[in-house]
């Protein structure tokens, strides 16, 4: 999702070097550990296997579903589309929305 994030912000303009400083400074923390939730967000996968999902917006999907309450902002169109913990659609802070 870092990797994803840094794209979206490079094409906006944004130095990267800055972005990283606030994962370096602790100001941005990283809330999902891919190796602790591989078997969850794998799940994700064949679950909505219909639904075409990068591994970024699985683990934002996942996150979605530890934190409660829970808001996602995004660029992505198929958020709309996921649901979290089987039915539940998420809330979505987006100009997609």
């Amino acid at each position: 999702m870092v990797a994803e994030a840094c794209l979206l912000l490079a094409r906006a303009g944004f130095d990267l070097a800055r972005a990283l400083m606030l994962l370096e400074r602790s100001a941005v923390h990283i809330a999902l550990s891919l190796e602790s939730q591989i078997a969850p967000v794998r799940r994700l996968f064949e679950r909505d296997d219909n639904v075409p999902a990068s591994l970024a917006d699985a683990c934002l999907l996942r996150m979605s579903e530890l934190f409660e309450p829970c808001s996602i902002l995004t660029l992505g169109r198929n958020f709309g589309i996921y649901r979290r913990l089987g039915r539940k659609t998420i809330s979505l802070m987006s100009p997609c929305a």
